[in-house]
């Protein structure tokens, strides 16, 4: 590889993003394995916590994971005791998750993760408030592109 390619890859914006995402997800994984959950399980938690019970739609958009990715991870959910999956009575095609009281049992401590997760990245980054409020606002932006 010559130095002008080396130097593209050092500024690949997807390749710079793609290697922090890895690195931020890597601190969840010791924190959720008490719990036998992935990161994106995590995030499905996180979102029935906002709201319960969801659209599976929902919460796709809501995690931002397709369907086809939610499918299998319900299922997983569902035999950790985690959530129910029924059809909405009011529509056949829409599928509502929904806590289950061992889901909603381990909310708590999976809010301790993430503070857990914001500060140690907060403190590895020395990022300030003013740097994060500058990397939310970028995700943001590139989210809404």
């Amino acid at each position: 590889m010559t130095d002008h390619a080396g130097a593209l890859l050092d500024r690949d914006m997807g390749l710079l993003l793609a290697a922090a995402s890895r690195a931020v997800i890597s601190l969840y994984r010791p924190l959720l394995k008490p719990y036998h959950l992935t990161h994106p399980q995590y995030l499905v938690m996180l979102a029935l916590q906002e709201q319960d019970p969801r659209r599976a739609g929902d919460l796709s958009d809501a995690v931002q994971l397709t369907p086809g990715t939610l499918s299998p991870l319900f299922k997983r959910l569902e035999l950790l005791g985690y959530i129910t999956r029924q059809r909405d009575q009011a529509d056949e095609r829409r599928l509502l998750i929904a806590l289950t009281e061992r889901g909603r049992g381990i909310l708590p401590d999976l809010l301790r993760v993430a503070e857990k997760v914001h500060d140690d990245v907060v403190h590895r980054s020395g990022a300030d408030s003013s740097a994060q409020a500058r990397l939310r606002s970028m995700t943001e932006l590139l989210l809404d592109a």
